[in-house]
């Protein structure tokens, strides 16, 4: 997956609390088990004004003119801001895939759902957990500000605002170490391919009639 170290980006909203990963992609979408091809029916529901429909030319469909990821000035924003409890609902990795195929690096929220707070560490997507005063205070900058931006120094736990003060912020020092490297979990496995394949030679040696077995 793609290093995070550090993004700047444009800001969209979605402003509503408990967002579950069935509005960030319904159900009926689940039908691949590759990382892409999911950020054209990311909020299907909330996008477009017609029922989504597996396989379908999105770019034909009416879009709802209400949905602020719709609008102009959240054009190619690629850091989103939530509010509570943000990816609660079923475990599905689909979520994560759908807001990073749309091009978001980042979530910024008061709270997470556990499960999808792992997945998006997983998939190089960074949520950033931030107290709900001071989201507040990052939503009406944002809505007072077309085009509001910020810059996300992981490195640094820092977010960065031209605007008004820094925002420091908190990630567990493994899932950070892995976005500063750009290590999903097999990434992570395959930093030991070395001392896995003496493992297997040494336990080939020890126990050879279980590969007898395994090559049949």
């Amino acid at each position: 997956m793609d290093a995070f170290t550090i993004h700047a980006g444009i800001v969209a909203p979605m402003d509503r609390p408990n967002v579950d990963t069935d509005l960030i992609i319904p159900k009926q979408f689940l039908k691949s088990i590759k990382r892409s091809g999911f950020g054209p029916n990311l909020f299907d529901e909330l996008r477009y004004l017609d029922e989504g429909k597996p396989d379908s030319d999105n770019s034909h469909r009416p879009l709802n003119p209400e949905f602020p990821l719709n609008a102009p000035r959240y054009q190619g924003a690629s850091i989103l801001l939530a509010r509570e409890n943000f990816g609660c609902g079923s475990s599905r990795e689909h979520a994560p895939w759908a807001l990073v195929d749309y091009g978001f690096r980042c979530v910024i929220a008061p709270s997470f759902a556990d499960i999808f707070r792992s997945n998006c560490f997983k998939n190089g997507l960074l949520p950033i957990e931030l107290s709900s005063d001071q989201v507040s205070e990052l939503f009406e900058a944002m809505y007072n500000t077309e085009g509001f931006s910020l810059t996300i120094d992981l490195e640094q736990q820092c977010i960065r605002r031209t605007d008004g003060d820094d925002i420091a912020f908190d990630v567990d020092g493994f899932r950070r170490d892995c976005l500063l490297n750009g290590l999903d979990d097999i990434g992570i496995t395959l930093k030991s391919a070395d001392a896995i394949k003496r493992f297997e030679e040494q336990h080939r040696q020890r126990a050879p009639w279980v590969f007898e077995l395994l090559e049949v």
